[in-house]
């Protein structure tokens, strides 16, 4: 056989080919359809009714007398105002110290100065700064003032607020810190 025959024999055979695989893809388009013309003619589950909407009355409340209670302030009792006023409460009116501008766990003890009847402590600053406290200074965030100074450590007293408005004290220390510690 010559090329040119061969060649239309190869074409030819990949035109039948397309067709044959072209007429196996519409064969079960017949199927699809009628299961769809099925499904379709089915009834659907009835649809349950949307719930109730409750409606509720509007009130308008207004005071009648003076003697009436607002329901939206609520009145404090004279314990809890008393409370707030009694007790342990920062000194405003003093001047910050430079300790006091740090967080107590910022704060680290490297060491003790003076003799026990006279105590002074070595404290570290997050900036890197030591400085010398004595009892009576103010360091920390939540007024915290030194109440005692030891070899090992620095006992504090700070004033944190309450949930009723006033002021608690609050017990703390500062331990020396680790001298392989850097």
């Amino acid at each position: 056989m010559s090329r040119a025959v061969t060649r239309m024999f190869a074409k030819a055979s990949l035109v039948a080919v397309f067709l044959a695989a072209l007429a196996g893809c519409t064969s079960g388009v017949d199927e699809v359809e009628q299961w769809v013309r099925q499904e379709k003619a089915k009834k659907g589950q009835p649809l349950q009714p949307p719930p109730v909407i409750k409606t509720f009355e509007s009130f308008e409340y207004t005071l009648r007398a003076p003697e009436d209670r607002d329901p939206f302030n609520v009145p404090m009792d004279k314990v809890e105002e008393e409370e707030k006023t009694a007790g342990p409460r920062p000194d405003k009116n003093r001047t910050p110290e430079p300790l006091e501008a740090f967080p107590l766990d910022g704060l680290k003890m490297v060491g003790t100065l003076g003799s026990p009847a006279a105590p002074e402590g070595l404290l570290k600053d997050p900036e890197g700064v030591i400085r010398r406290v004595k009892p009576g200074d103010y360091v920390g965030q939540n007024y915290g003032r030194i109440t005692a100074i030891n070899e090992s450590q620095i006992e504090l007293v700070e004033l944190v607020a309450n949930d009723t408005g006033g002021w608690a004290e609050r017990h703390a220390t500062i331990a020396l810190a680790d001298a392989n510690k850097k």
